[in-house]
């Protein structure tokens, strides 16, 4: 599944969308990924109307998606808006100002969402080793990731959510998880592992996982999606 290619996007119908995961958990990181993406690309719209609403954009809009759902969604439910992710935008960045994170080895939880897009898993893992970072990846990563086990959540009985969240989190070879989901992050907590958020560390910023109660935490993405 191939995103814009960035040559083709008309950046006067372009916007940024945030998704309601992190803009429950950090949004003044939205707010800062926004202007990122408007001094290095141009003028760069906020869009945070979430991805289970019409997203009432112009004919031929791109949207520039954080979040792997937001970015499946607004892809295939939306007709004439195209997508990309935020990682292959900011890999394209030869001056973007990152940290050196001395070597440290990490494993990368791909979304289940963002499987079909390879390009996806490219320019993350590219980021990752520009801020000097040694990925060792599960058997099944990239287009062969499997879910985090937060999608089970309504599926499953709670406490069949919790086991498949530490089943996951066990196939990583690290301590160390990098990941670029919240739900994700909250995953890898939850089983025993120590989650980096992608957006966290362009930030140098800590990754805190916060609430990891599925029914609270859905909670509170369910009252965002209601009012946006």
């Amino acid at each position: 599944m191939d995103s814009i290619s960035i040559r083709d996007i008309d950046w006067n119908n372009c916007y940024f969308n945030p998704g309601c995961a992190l803009a429950t958990y950090k949004p003044a990181s939205a707010d800062r990924l926004l202007h990122l993406l408007r001094r290095h690309f141009g003028p760069v719209r906020p869009h945070n109307l979430c991805c289970h609403h019409d997203p009432q954009v112009p004919e031929g809009a791109v949207i520039i998606n954080n979040c792997a759902g937001c970015d499946r969604r607004f892809r295939s439910e939306y007709p004439g808006v195209r997508t990309i992710s935020l990682w292959e935008l900011l890999d394209t960045v030869e001056d973007l100002p990152l940290l050196d994170y001395g070597g440290l080895a990490v494993s990368v939880q791909d979304p289940c969402s963002y499987r079909p897009k390879p390009q996806v898993h490219r320019a993350v893992r590219s980021l990752l080793r520009k801020m000097n970072l040694e990925v060792i990846d599960a058997a099944l990563s990239g287009t062969r990731s499997v879910c985090c086990g937060d999608n089970f959540y309504t599926h499953l009985p709670k406490e069949a959510v919790v086991e498949q969240q530490k089943k996951r989190a066990a196939q990583m070879p690290c301590q160390d998880v990098v990941v670029y989901c919240v739900s994700c992050m909250k995953s890898m907590a939850v089983g025993g592992k120590t989650p980096h958020y992608l957006v966290d560390l362009l930030f140098d910023e800590p990754s805190l996982p916060g609430e990891t109660d599925l029914d609270r935490y859905h909670g509170a993405l369910n009252c965002y999606i209601d009012a946006h």
